[in-house]
């Protein structure tokens, strides 16, 4: 798995914190690790974006980041807005794969949902991973409503012939709801892919320190890390 996509189902959902706990859980296990954020929206070109974000987290990544646009919308919204270049899923491949002969894991965050357009034509992340053949990994919030957005998510994912390598819940509450704990147990089967973490509530307010440490604890063996998903369910859907 040299490239992994990171996508959510919207946004908001805890994808960039996401990506810090697999960067720093593979980071941890040895593995060098690049992080591509693929068009950076809503940030000013003197502040910190999702990518340096990550890498405050995770400690030594490699950072690249294609694009930036100023206003908080879809990428092909904000270039066209801000009057600049968009972003075309040929080029986040071509930067992927590149970062991938460099690299033991190169993680490509995207913007908001899967759909989202990158480009005047309609681009998407869905079409770099294809030309990537990468797998894409789906961050999904934990409560109400959750089943039907990660269900769309991985119905189009099939439809592209796109593999989904699992499912990892963005933020857990303490206190967790009915309809949180029950989405423990149906997550699963609407993406037809493994549940392969939760990250707890407000993990990205942590010391990165402490954050490193803990990553590993958050996410599946399939990502490096030591969580148990049948553990988590007893405990969590009980």
């Amino acid at each position: 798995m040299p490239v992994l996509v990171i996508t959510g189902t919207g946004t908001e959902v805890g994808k960039t914190i996401t990506t810090a706990a697999v960067a720093a859980t593979a980071v941890a296990a040895g593995r060098s690790v690049a992080v591509l954020k693929a068009a950076q929206t809503g940030v000013r070109p003197d502040e910190p974006g999702d990518a340096q974000e990550v890498a405050r987290l995770a400690g030594p990544v490699t950072t690249a980041e294609l694009a930036r646009y100023p206003e908080p919308l879809a990428p092909a919204t904000a270039a066209r807005r801000a009057g600049r270049a968009p972003v075309h899923p040929q080029e986040i491949a071509e930067t992927a794969a590149k970062l991938a002969t460099e690299h033991d894991l190169v993680l490509v965050e995207g913007a908001g949902g899967l759909l989202v357009r990158f480009d005047e034509t309609g681009g998407t992340l869905a079409d770099a991973a294809q030309l990537l053949g990468a797998p894409v990994l789906v961050v999904a919030t934990a409560g109400l409503g959750t089943l039907n957005t990660t269900d769309l998510t991985a119905r189009e994912l099939r439809s592209r012939d796109l593999e989904l390598a699992g499912v990892v819940i963005g933020g857990w509450p303490d206190s967790p709801d009915l309809a949180m704990r029950c989405n423990v147990t149906d997550l699963p089967e609407v993406a037809g892919a493994p549940l392969l973490g939760a990250l707890p509530m407000g993990a990205g307010a942590l010391a990165p320190a402490d954050f490193r440490a803990a990553a590993p604890s958050w996410l599946a063996p399939r990502l490096d890390g030591m969580w148990d998903a049948e553990e988590f369910r007893g405990r969590e859907a009980a």
